[in-house]
C-alpha cells in the first residue's frame, strides 16, 4: 500500500516522463514533495503557468513525446486554459495534472476551487477528476494513452488533495482498454484504390499537406510518394516541412497569405489530394470557390474533420503515415509535365519577397537563419512575425517549426522555444516574436537564465501590433485604434502617421534582457545581421535577445481579403 502521490511518481516514470513543467501551490504541494528526491525526472519551474504549458507544448512538438504539466488548483489551473486550447487546435499530446481541493469541499466555493474539468471539457481531448483512490493508476494510464493516440491532444487530470494522500494499491496498469475509444489503426484499401484511381486520371493533380503529415512522421514516405507520382505539393502553415521546402515539387504555403502559385494551383487543379488538414477558413478563402474544379480526396485520422468544412469525394479515415504507405503500393508515375511546369513558372514569376522595402527586413533576417544553421528549431509567436517566418523559413523536415496555428496564441513563441531547447539540447533553437507578443511572456527570461539555456530570441520591432495594424491600414483608412505601442495619452489618438515625433518606445528590450542576466543587442542596419547572430552564438549559458528595428508599416503580402476566393489576391500592400 502506497500513497497516491507515490503512485503518481511511479506512473510518470512508467510513462517515460523525463521532464515535468511544474508550478507549486497548496493543493499540489504533496505531489511536489513526492517528486523531491526523484532525479530521473527534471522539474522545470517557469515563471507563469501559461508559459509553463506553452513550454510543455514546445517540448512535445519538437520531440514527439507527451508534454507533462503539474500545477495547483484555482488560478494555477485556469492559467493553463489558453495553452490547453492551443494544444487542442494543433493536436499536441499533453497531460495536464491539476491539484484540487479535497472531495468534501468541492462545490462549496472553497479557497482556490474551480471546476477545471467543466472549464476545459470543450477545449481538450479528455478531462476527468479522480474521485476514488483505486482509480488513480488506471486514469493516469488512460490519460497518457488518450493524449498520444489517434488525433493527439491535451488531457486534463484533476487530483483532489485527499486522493493524493490516500493509501492504496501500488500497481500501475500495463495495458489500456477504454470502452468507446478505439483509435483507427488500419486503412480502408477500397478507399485507397478509389483515391489512386482518381489520381491516375488527373491532368492537374495537387497534394495539399497539413500538420497531420508532420505529426504522423510521414515525411519520408510522403517524399517517396511525391517523387514516384511527380505530383506537385502545397502545404498549410502547419504542414510546412512535410517534404523539404527545397524540393523541386514543393510550391509553397496555401491560404490568405499564400503564394500566387499555390493559391492559383488550388483554383485550377482537377484532383486535390489532401492529407492531414482540417480545411479551416485560413486556407480555404471563399468556400464555394475552393477547388471548385477538383475532385477532393481527404485523409485524416479524425473522422469528424472529414467533410466538416469542405465536402469531399473520397474520404479516408486513417493515420497519415499508414495511409501514405498503403498508397505507395498502388501509385505510379503520372504524365503531368505541362502542369508541373506551369506551377514552377508561377512560382518563379510571382515569388514572395520583401524587395519593395529597403534596408533591414524580416525576409533578410529569416533567410539568414535558413542559410547559416542546419536544421534549426524555430518557434514563432503570432502576428506578422509568424507569417513572415512561415513564408521565408526553409525547412528540411518536421519538428522544426513550432507555431500556434489553430488558436493563434500571442505569447506562445518564447516559452515554446524554451521547451524545445530542453528537449533538444544540441539543436539551434530560435524564438521569433513581435514586440507585442514578446511582452506577453517576457518573464520567462528568468526561467531561461536559471536553466542556462542558450537560445536566440528575435524580436521584430515595428512599434505596432502589426497584423491588426495591417488590417486597419487596408480596411479602416489607417485608423490605428489600440495597435500603436508607442502611444501616450498626449498623442490624442492621432496614430495615423508614424513619424519622428512619436514617443520613445517602451520597454528597452536590450536593457530588459540584461536585467534578467541575459544578453541583448539592437540592430538597425542590415549589414549588422551577421554580427548579431555571431553575438548570439558566443553565449553558451543564457539566452540572447536580438531586437531588429524594422519598417513600421511593413506588411505581409500577398493577401486574400476576407470573403474572397484564393485566386483573388492582393499582391502588394
Amino acid at each position: 500500500m502506497i500513497k497516491g502521490t507515490e503512485l503518481f511518481v511511479k506512473a510518470l516514470k512508467a510513462e517515460g516522463v523525463d521532464t515535468l513543467f511544474a508550478y507549486p501551490g497548496g493543493q499540489a504541494v504533496d505531489l511536489f514533495d513526492a517528486l523531491y528526491d526523484e532525479h530521473e525526472i527534471e522539474m522545470i519551474l517557469p515563471r507563469h503557468e501559461q508559459a509553463l504549458i506553452h513550454a510543455a507544448d514546445g517540448y512535445a512538438r519538437s520531440t514527439g513525446k507527451v508534454g507533462v504539466c503539474l500545477v495547483t488548483s484555482g488560478p494555477g489551473a485556469t492559467n493553463l486554459v489558453t495553452g490547453i486550447a492551443t494544444a487542442n487546435y494543433d493536436s499536441v499530446p499533453l497531460v495536464c495534472f491539476t491539484g484540487q481541493v479535497p472531495l468534501g469541499l468541492m462545490g462549496n466555493d472553497a479557497f482556490q476551487e474551480v471546476d477545471i474539468v467543466g472549464i476545459t471539457r470543450n477545449i481538450c481531448k479528455y478531462a476527468v477528476t479522480v474521485r476514488k483512490r483505486e482509480d488513480l493508476g488506471r486514469i493516469i494510464k488512460e490519460a497518457f494513452y488518450i493524449a498520444r493516440t489517434g488525433r493527439p491532444g491535451p488531457v486534463v487530470v484533476d487530483l483532489p488533495k485527499d486522493i493524493q494522500v490516500a493509501m492504496g494499491d501500488e500497481e500501475y496498469p500495463e495495458e489500456v482498454n477504454i470502452r468507446g475509444y478505439k483509435p483507427n489503426e488500419s486503412v480502408h484499401v477500397g478507399q485507397v484504390k478509389k483515391a489512386v484511381s482518381l489520381l491516375k486520371k488527373a491532368k492537374k493533380p495537387l497534394f495539399l499537406l497539413g500538420g497531420g503529415v508532420n505529426i504522423a512522421c510521414a515525411n519520408e514516405d510522403m517524399k517517396k510518394l511525391v517523387e514516384l507520382t511527380g505530383v506537385p505539393v502545397i502545404t498549410t502553415i502547419m504542414g510546412k516541412g512535410a517534404i523539404p521546402t527545397s524540393h523541386p515539387l514543393y510550391m509553397g504555403n496555401i491560404g490568405i497569405h499564400g503564394s500566387y502559385a499555390t493559391n492559383h494551383a488550388v483554383s485550377e487543379c482537377d484532383v486535390l489530394f489532401s492529407i492531414g488538414t482540417r480545411f479551416n477558413d485560413r486556407i480555404t478563402g471563399k468556400i464555394s470557390e475552393f477547388a471548385k474544379n477538383a475532385k477532393i480526396i481527404h485523409i485524416d485520422i479524425d473522422s469528424a474533420s472529414i467533410s466538416k468544412n469542405i465536402v469531399v469525394d473520397v474520404p479516408i479515415v486513417a493515420d497519415a503515415k499508414l495511409a501514405v504507405q498503403k498508397i505507395l503500393e498502388y501509385a505510379s508515375p503520372l504524365k503531368i509535365d505541362a502542369w508541373v511546369d506551369r506551377l514552377k513558372d508561377w512560382k518563379q514569376t510571382y515569388p514572395i519577397t520583401m524587395e519593395r522595402y529597403e534596408g533591414l527586413t524580416p525576409e533578410k533576417i529569416i533567410r539568414y537563419i535558413a542559410e547559416n544553421y542546419k536544421r534549426p528549431i524555430v518557434a514563432t509567436d503570432v502576428g506578422q512575425n509568424q507569417l513572415w517566418t512561415t513564408q521565408f523559413l526553409e525547412l528540411e523536415g518536421n519538428r522544426q517549426l513550432l507555431t500556434s496555428g489553430g488558436l493563434g496564441t500571442m505569447g506562445y513563441g518564447f516559452p515554446a522555444a524554451i521547451g524545445a531547447k530542453l528537449g533538444n539540447p544540441d539543436a539551434d533553437v530560435f524564438a521569433i516574436s513581435g514586440d507585442g507578443g514578446m511582452q506577453m511572456n517576457i518573464q520567462e527570461f528568468a526561467t531561461a537564465v536559471a536553466l542556462e539555456i542558450p537560445l536566440t530570441l528575435i524580436v521584430l520591432n515595428n512599434g505596432y501590433l502589426g497584423n491588426v495594424r495591417q488590417w486597419q491600414q487596408m480596411l479602416f483608412d489607417r485608423r490605428y485604434s489600440c495597435t500603436c505601442l508607442t502611444y501616450r495619452r498626449s498623442c490624442q489618438h492621432n496614430c495615423m502617421d508614424p513619424n519622428k515625433k512619436c514617443p520613445k518606445y517602451s520597454p528597452d528590450f536590450v536593457k530588459l534582457a540584461e536585467s534578467y542576466d541575459a544578453y541583448g543587442m539592437r540592430i538597425t542596419d542590415e549589414k549588422d545581421i551577421p554580427k548579431a547572430f555571431e553575438f548570439a552564438r558566443s553565449h553558451k549559458n543564457a539566452p540572447t535577445l536580438l531586437e531588429f528595428i524594422i519598417e513600421r508599416e511593413a506588411n505581409v503580402a500577398p493577401m486574400v481579403p476576407v470573403g474572397n476566393s484564393l485566386d483573388n489576391m492582393i499582391m502588394e500592400i
